[in-house]
Parts: C-alpha cells; sequence; structure tokens
C-alpha cells in the first residue's frame, strides 16, 4: 500500500511542475510560484542516494531560486535520510500516514449555518485559493494559483468550498489531488482563523473522501 501511494504522490506532484531526474530523485519545480510545499522532490522506493546526488540536487533547486526540499514515505526509503542530514538537510516533520478506504470513513456532520460546495464558477475557484492562502499565512490570491485549480479540476481532481450559507462568505475549503493507481490525496485543507475550531476542517474532510471514493469507484469500479 505504501508504494502505491508513494507511486500516487509522484504523479500527483508532477501536475502541472516542471520536473528532473536527478539521481534516484524526482525533482519538481513549480515555474509561477516558490511555495516550498509546491516544490520539493520524491526519492524512489529503496533509494540509496550518494552525496554527489544529493549535492546536485540542491543545485537544482538553488539555480531556480527554490528551497531544496523533499516529501517522501521513509519507510520507503530508509537509506535517504542520513545522507541528506549529512548534507545540512534538517527533519520538517514525521507526520502519520493517514490512510482511508471505503466504508473505513468517519462521518463528521456539518456546523449549523454553514454549506459545503463544489465550485461552479471562477469566482468560487478564486475563493477557494484565497482562503487556503490565507489560512496557510498568505492573505494574497495568486491568479496563477486559480488557474493551477482549474487545470487540476479539468484533469480529475476535487475541490470543496465552505461558507457561510446565509451570506455565501468563503470560510474554509479542500482539494484532492488528481487521482493515479485508485488513489487520491486530501491536501490543502484550510479554515480562515475566525471559524476554527467548529468543526468546519472535519466536515471538509468527510466530505473530500465522499467525493473521492464517489469518483475513484465510478472512474476504477473500486475506491482505496
Amino acid at each position: 500500500m505504501n508504494s502505491r501511494i508513494q507511486s500516487s504522490l509522484r504523479v500527483a506532484a508532477s501536475h502541472q511542475r516542471d520536473t528532473e531526474r536527478i539521481g534516484s530523485f524526482l525533482a519538481t519545480f513549480t515555474p509561477s510560484n516558490d511555495n516550498p510545499f509546491l516544490n520539493y522532490a520524491i526519492p524512489d522506493d529503496h533509494a540509496t542516494p550518494s552525496p554527489a546526488d544529493v549535492t546536485a540536487l540542491i543545485a537544482a533547486y538553488e539555480k531556480r531560486l527554490r528551497k531544496p526540499r523533499l516529501e517522501y514515505i521513509a519507510q520507503l526509503a530508509p537509506a535517504v535520510e542520513g545522507v541528506l542530514i549529512d548534507l545540512g538537510f534538517r527533519i520538517e516533520g514525521h507526520l502519520p500516514l493517514m490512510t482511508c478506504a471505503p466504508g473505513a470513513e468517519q462521518i463528521l456532520p456539518i456546523p449549523p449555518g454553514i454549506e459545503l460546495v463544489l465550485p461552479a464558477s471562477d469566482a468560487d475557484l478564486l475563493s477557494i485559493v484565497t482562503v487556503q492562502q490565507e489560512a496557510y499565512g498568505d492573505p494574497t490570491p495568486d491568479p496563477a494559483a486559480v488557474t493551477r485549480l482549474r487545470n487540476s479540476l479539468a484533469a480529475g481532481g476535487i475541490a470543496v468550498l465552505a461558507r457561510i450559507a446565509a451570506t455565501g462568505e468563503p470560510i474554509g475549503a479542500g482539494v484532492c489531488s488528481v487521482p493515479s493507481d485508485q488513489t487520491t490525496e486530501i491536501a490543502g485543507i484550510g479554515v480562515r482563523a475566525a471559524f476554527r475550531r467548529r468543526g468546519v476542517a472535519g466536515a471538509l474532510t468527510t466530505r473530500l473522501v465522499q467525493e473521492a471514493c464517489g469518483y475513484l469507484s465510478t472512474l476504477f469500479n473500486g475506491c482505496p
């Protein structure tokens, strides 16, 4: 399962990004945005990179004025971490890998007065991007991010917008990556500060899981 997930992450990370194969790494770069979460490398499964490989990887990111960074499932490439640390990387975090199969999801309620909708207009796309960027510390809307989201949805990705039902005010959003090998990643769950601790993020996650499983069951006759 982990290998399948990592393979799907490679495909998702490559979508709408420039890529370069550097030793045992797939390096991805978003030309229009230097956000570290949109520019990172993923090692091959069971990779045993040399110091020269890592040095070349660092150079590739610095040449593009990007922070060298990696995201990967550590158990699939245990030899990578030590080489990275030896060459100056630090561990940003060892995060738990959460997976969900049909029937195993926890259904969380939608808070009173909140509605969850799929984007139906450019205004909705802008609201999703604006809410996400504000939630993650960048309140400036990014037109290129709207284009990336539009392209992702056209390729099979999913987005959900949370808003105040009475006024239409956007308060939260989240997305699913373009599916690959019957797998998709839920990402970018963000809620504006004034509306946190109310269950909005949980409701968004529930809706994204439901939409993903419904879409993947139609596309692949099964959802991971």
